[in-house]
């Protein structure tokens, strides 16, 4: 294997492991500055360190490339230990009793927002685990904290399998939010329960995703502060390294108030993931002319590479097909996005987004979509404005036709997926809806690859770890134990490169990282198993005890992080 040492000998060495390389398996790797410089023995390697050099005993452990979340909302793990948990409670009681304690700590008016009800991090069967079998009202609340708005949120309706959502206010939290007996609900979608004499309860339901309660209804309860954003940015960065993660691809779009958060980290030093982000746009305007001479008169700063650099990049825009009530509601809340972390006006009618990636096309400007539907639209944009070469995403990948999988390599997209999602909770659900004659559509990871289309594995939180993601593309087994077109499946060694390279191929970085070579970015892991000698049930619980980014050492599984 070549070598590239320099003069004054490596940095950091990591000697007797098995180092899962490019072009085959080593025991040993040395890294100069932020660069892998060469790969071999542990002799060859050891025989050119210094006495400067940091040599770390792998005692056979595996090396595999930094992981590549292509679809991370990294910026979320960190933002549910910002408020008070209810996990643990087990009765109105319990929720009462944690209510009125973190009373005692707060001023009278002062606002208490907690997490939702139920226990992380999917919040299934929520009910099943509270000893009355209902949810707490204004009246239970009221208990707890007489002298103080309350609102425990609902949750991010993907961590879940299932709807509603559910979130509940007290009576002064009611008041303070101007709901009353007379308050409509402002969209279909959303259920104001009320007592026996018409009054508001304080539960509200809703079957939407995404929530849209706190934005309107509740939208005088406080929102995530910068401060707040950024703390829990830079400890979600942590955890991602303990998964393994070096890099995300943020693909649902960034807003400002997350980009924010991201520039403070950085400019603190705390940054230890790298972060290549998409644009959520925050159209003030539903017209099809006003959003294109919009993206026309500044968009030129999202085209190529866009900006930034290897650390933290911006370029391209997000792009999505709603002109619901619920889009509106969410959208008044700007700038503040909640759970979300991207702009709800970034999406647009079907007709007024089109004109803008026709726009976005003709400048060289990726476009990502993450619903189904977005795949004819890019269609009909390259009629008009070619995108080959561009390398636009398709995220969210849920189910393919053979024909849609030859269209979506002929417009050279690249695709994310979210296996958690589609296979594992929703596989069996899927399979009813679609036929087991379909079946082979559903995340069709094999077609894909066979096609050539790039492939990338995305956590969307729900829950971060992408080894999650390959133990499920691997083996394809839902929550109910059934095996989902086995024949889709994809080997051990494939299912990694989608989880590494196929991530760095979303930003044309394959060439910098997402693989370990002679020369490449020193963006590793170390792990607690090997992803691809290790029992089956083992490879979704994988760890990294040894993160490394940038050839410096940003996480240890005995210490927690460093930098």
């Amino acid at each position: 294997m070549p070598s590239a040492f320099p003069d004054a000998g490596p940095s950091l060495a990591l000697i007797n492991g098995k180092v899962l390389a490019e072009d085959g398996s080593c025991e040993a790797l040395a890294i100069a500055g932020n660069r892998i410089v060469a790969l071999g023995t542990s002799a060859e390697i050891t025989a050119r360190a210094s006495a400067a050099t940091e040599i770390i005993d792998l005692a056979g452990r595996t090396v595999v490339p930094g992981l590549v979340d292509g679809h991370a909302h990294l910026d979320r793990e960190g933002l549910k230990s910002v408020l008070p948990s209810l996990a643990d409670c087990r009765s109105i009681d319990d929720i009462v009793a944690r209510i009125a304690a973190i009373a005692r700590t707060r001023k009278p008016g002062e606002w208490i927002i907690t997490m939702p009800i139920g226990i992380p991090p999917s919040y299934e069967d929520v009910l099943a685990g509270i000893a009355e079998h209902r949810f707490p009202d204004r009246h239970d609340l009221d208990r707890a904290a007489p002298d103080n708005p309350v609102y425990i949120r609902s949750i991010w309706g993907y961590w879940r399998s299932t709807l509603p959502l559910v979130s509940i206010a007290n009576s002064r939290a009611l008041r303070l939010a101007g709901i009353d007996a007379a308050t409509v609900p402002p969209a279909p979608s959303i259920e104001i329960c009320r007592d026996a004499d018409g009054e508001p309860n304080g539960i509200f339901v809703e079957t939407n995703k995404m929530p849209v309660v706190e934005h309107s209804l509740m939208h005088r309860a406080p929102h995530f502060s910068a401060s707040e954003r950024a703390g829990a940015l830079a400890a979600s960065m942590t955890l991602y390294n303990r998964a393994g993660a070096t890099s995300v691809f943020e693909g649902h779009g960034i807003a400002a108030e997350v980009l924010d958060a991201y520039r403070q980290v950085r400019s603190e030093g705390r940054q230890t993931v790298r972060a290549s982000m998409i644009f959520s746009p925050a159209w003030p305007s539903t017209s099809a002319e006003d959003c294109r001479a919009l993206l026309k008169s500044w968009g030129h700063w999202l085209a190529g590479k866009g900006l930034g650099d290897a650390w933290l990049g911006m370029a391209g825009l997000y792009g999505e097909i709603d002109d619901s009530v619920e889009r509106e509601l969410r959208s008044r809340a700007f700038p503040q996005t909640g759970w979300a972390g991207f702009h709800y006006n970034s999406s647009l009618p079907r007709e007024a987004l089109k004109e803008v990636l026709v726009e976005a096309a003709r400048n060289g400007i990726r476009a990502v979509g993450i619903l189904p539907n977005m795949l004819d639209l890019f269609a009909e944009v390259d009629k008009i404005a070619p995108i080959a070469g561009q390398r636009w995403v398709l995220g969210h990948v849920v189910s393919l036709t053979p024909d849609q999988v030859k269209q979506v390599a002929g417009l050279g997209l690249a695709v994310t997926t979210h296996l958690t999602a589609y296979i594992y909770k929703r596989g069996s659900e899927l399979v009813e809806k679609l036929g087991r004659e379909r079946a082979g559509e559903i995340v069709p990871l094999r077609s894909l690859r066979e096609a050539g289309v790039p492939i990338s594995f995305g956590s969307d939180n729900a829950p971060l770890s992408l080894f999650q993601s390959l133990s499920l593309a691997v083996d394809r087994r839902d929550r109910l134990g059934a095996v989902i077109s086995p024949e889709q499946a994809l080997t051990r060694e494939e299912a990694l490169e989608c989880a590494t390279l196929g991530g760095a191929k979303l930003t044309f970085e394959d060439g910098e990282k997402g693989s370990i070579a002679t020369g490449k970015l020193a963006d590793l892991a170390v792990l607690s198993a090997d992803p691809l000698r290790c029992a089956p049930d083992e490879l979704g619980r994988i760890e990294s005890e040894l993160t490394i980014v940038d050839g410096g050492i940003v996480y240890r599984a005995q210490a927690g992080a460093e930098r």
